[in-house]
C-alpha cells in the first residue's frame, strides 16, 4: 500500500538468549508496540541463525513520528531491562513506493 512506512528492527541474538528472546518478543514486546495504535500490523521473522527482524507497518510518517516521540523510549527501556547484553539492535525506516500483488486466477 502506498505511503505505508515500514519500521524494521533487526536483532542479532547470542545463542543462549534465543528462546527467551523469541518468547519476550511474541508474548510481550510486539503486542505492546501494536497496542500503541501507531502500527497496523507487524511481521516477526528469523533467519534461523540468531538474526531476527520485526517489521512494524505504519499508515504514514505521522504514525511513526508519534510512536518515536511518545512510546519508543519506554519500550526500548523495557527491552534493555530484559536483554542488557548478548543482543545487537539495528533500526531502519523504509517508505513504501508501490505494492504489487499477483493476480490470482
Amino acid at each position: 500500500m502506498e505511503n505505508e512506512i515500514y519500521y524494521e528492527v533487526t536483532v542479532t541474538v547470542e545463542s543462549p538468549n534465543r528462546v527467551g528472546f523469541e518468547d519476550y518478543m511474541t508474548r510481550r514486546h510486539i503486542p505492546d508496540v501494536l497496542t500503541t495504535g501507531c502500527f497496523a500490523r507487524a511481521f516477526f521473522v528469523s533467519d534461523g541463525g540468531g538474526r531476527y527482524r520485526t517489521t512494524y507497518v505504519a499508515a504514514g510518517q505521522a504514525a511513526l513520528d508519534r510512536y518515536l516521540s511518545d512510546f519508543a523510549s519506554g519500550l526500548r527501556d523495557d527491552f534493555a531491562a530484559h536483554f542488557s547484553s548478548g543482543v545487537l539492535v539495528e533500526r531502519q525506516v523504509w517508505h513504501s513506493l508501490e505494492e504489487f500483488i499477483e493476480d490470482a486466477k
